[in-house]
């Protein structure tokens, strides 16, 4: 173009002066091009990103006109749910099966009970699971009263075998987090903390921020629907919302030991979350798979059983399964959600308890996902092993 400019006013020297002021437009033109670049420009570095593991921080966005133009986030994000995991024992269990004489066998291999499993963690976005354990060296056990009661512990270096296979999130919200009182408790979050693995529930929530996405995770142990307890979970779920989350999703421990089915008190309590406002509800406890539900097109995960299970060297029923969930974040709303189950049987044998979860495959993973279909009317034959949408 400017060539030819210049080629006009050779050619044409009367008109020198039109062909000057059509280059001060040209030249206007170019450097309103350049300032929209270099708005662009500056508008990309207002969004620093640093990640750390599978979460991704973003720095504080800049006050300028075309940060605040921004398109709102979009974003999914693949969320991965275990059952409990007893990461130790009971000093009346025969120590010679127990899951630290095993784990001691394998040179206490931070690897070794997830190696099955954990290339599901480690392809996700976030993993939260249920640590029904204390982690502490302390020998006072909680008195729990008279009859069977178990108190389970293991050592703070079991830790390890959550960081090593890429668990990000544990609820403590249950009833064995206390079974060596405060001071057990106490051990356990502060080996949490070292370890950097996040936890909720028993007074703590869990709030991260993944590709840009603000996500709450809450923890209960959901034994009594009181309007109390209800009022408490509305206010926690509100004020995770005020504080800017976009996913919020609640997970209880409840129920009847192995009951199939939720109680009511489970129902009351998972309709209240999702009434007000939870994106998903998720449960365990009775140690056996619950049904599932699909509540004002939300999904309810009654019960996700047992998985790395130290509470018992040969459970009757090793059933359990891996819920997985992709979750699409429109603005500051959830807008999607596909799921998929991945049947596991909690240990490698179904000879005996080698806490190593794995998934079935075959005529075995499908026996499952349509046991689980049979416990669950409200999905109408949605759960599977491939991702399907709830809608």
């Amino acid at each position: 173009m400017k060539s030819g400019v210049r080629a006009m006013i050779v050619s044409k020297g009367r008109n020198v002066i039109v062909a000057g002021l059509m280059l001060v437009l040209l030249a206007g033109c170019s450097v309103s091009k350049s300032d929209k670049s270099s708005s662009s420009s500056s508008q990309k570095s207002s969004k620093v990103v640093k990640s750390s593991s599978k979460v991704t921080r973003s720095s504080s966005k800049s006050a300028s006109s075309a940060v605040q133009d921004e398109p709102k986030t979009h974003a999914t994000l693949k969320l991965t749910f275990m059952g409990d995991n007893t990461l130790g024992t009971d000093p009346k269990f025969n120590a010679s099966t127990s899951l630290p004489t095993v784990w001691a066998q394998h040179g206490n291999d931070p690897s070794y009970f997830f190696q099955n499993v954990a290339s599901y963690f480690r392809s996700d976005d976030l993993t939260v699971a249920n640590l029904e354990t204390t982690l502490t060296n302390s020998s006072t056990q909680k008195f729990k009263g008279t009859g069977t009661v178990f108190h389970f512990k293991g050592n703070p270096g079991l830790v390890k075998v959550l960081t090593g296979s890429s668990i990000e999130a544990v609820t403590v919200a249950n009833n064995h987090i206390y079974d060596y009182g405060q001071q057990g408790f106490s051990d356990t979050i502060a080996t949490l903390k070292a370890a950097g693995v996040g936890y909720t529930g028993e007074g703590y929530q869990y709030v991260t921020k993944i590709k840009g996405v603000l996500v709450g995770i809450l923890g209960y142990q959901g034994w009594t629907a009181t309007s109390s307890d209800q009022h408490k979970i509305k206010t926690d779920i509100k004020n995770l919302r005020k504080k800017g989350c976009q996913i919020v999703i609640p997970y209880f421990h409840w129920g009847i030991e192995r009951s199939p089915y939720p109680n009511a008190t489970q129902t009351t309590l998972a309709h209240t979350a999702i009434d007000a406002g939870a994106d998903m509800v998720i449960g365990s406890h009775p140690h056996v798979i619950e049904s599932m539900e699909k509540y004002k097109g939300k999904l309810i995960a009654y019960s996700m059983s047992n998985f790395c299970f130290g509470g018992n060297s040969h459970p009757s029923d090793m059933r359990s399964f891996i819920l997985q969930a992709n979750v699409t974040v429109s603005g500051s709303k959830v807008s999607a959600v596909s799921f998929r189950a991945i049947p596991t049987r909690i240990s490698a044998t179904e000879s005996y308890n080698n806490y190593q979860p794995t998934p079935y495959t075959g005529s075995s993973a499908a026996a499952v996902l349509s046991y689980m279909n049979s416990l669950s009317p409200t999905l109408h034959g949605a759960i599977r092993s491939q991702f399907t949408a709830i809608k």
